[in-house]
Formats: C-alpha cells, structure tokens, sequence
C-alpha cells in the first residue's frame, strides 16, 4: 500500500465512526481527506458503492455515511445509530 493510501485511510478514520473498513470504502469512492465529505449526498454514495462493489451493502453503512457527511457539514458528532431513523423515513426500500 502506498504511503499516501495510508496516509488518506487514516485521515478518514480520523471521522467518527469510520473505522477501516468504511475508510477504505470511502477511499474506493474517491475520497481523500474527511473534508471531502462536505455537501455528498450519502444515498449517492451508498449507491456508487453498491454498483462499485457488486453487492448491496447493509444499510447501516448508508447511517454511517449519514454520519460521517453531516459531521464533515459541521454538525456534532453523532453515533451512526442514531441516523437510523431518519435513513428509514428517507429509503424505506433499503
């Protein structure tokens, strides 16, 4: 792995809630640093990966994108949990 991988997934585990593997994740879509996030569309995001991957993934990985791009809007961090709710009322087909 490169150096400036390394460097970009630890930035983005720097997020609440993102642990390595949603870093890589994010990593794959195209971002590099946590400030990126700032004004996606998580849904978007969970549909490129989705597409990207070949596999549709949990939906708890949508909460946490919910999270991750609303505390990079500069809202309060935020468990990923607590975006469940509000992803349900959102998507109920996910």
């Amino acid at each position: 792995m490169e150096t400036s991988q390394k460097l970009a997934l630890k930035e983005l585990q720097s997020l609440p809630n993102i642990g390595p593997a949603c870093a890589k994740d994010l990593f794959q879509l195209g971002f590099r640093h946590p400030s990126e996030l700032a004004g996606q569309d998580p849904k978007e995001l969970y549909d490129r990966l989705c597409v990207q991957s070949g596999v549709r993934h949990d939906p708890c990985v949508l909460d946490t994108f919910m999270s991750a791009v609303s505390y990079a809007n500069g809202n309060p961090a935020q468990k990923w949990w607590e975006f469940t709710n509000e992803r349900k009322m959102l998507y109920p087909d996910i």
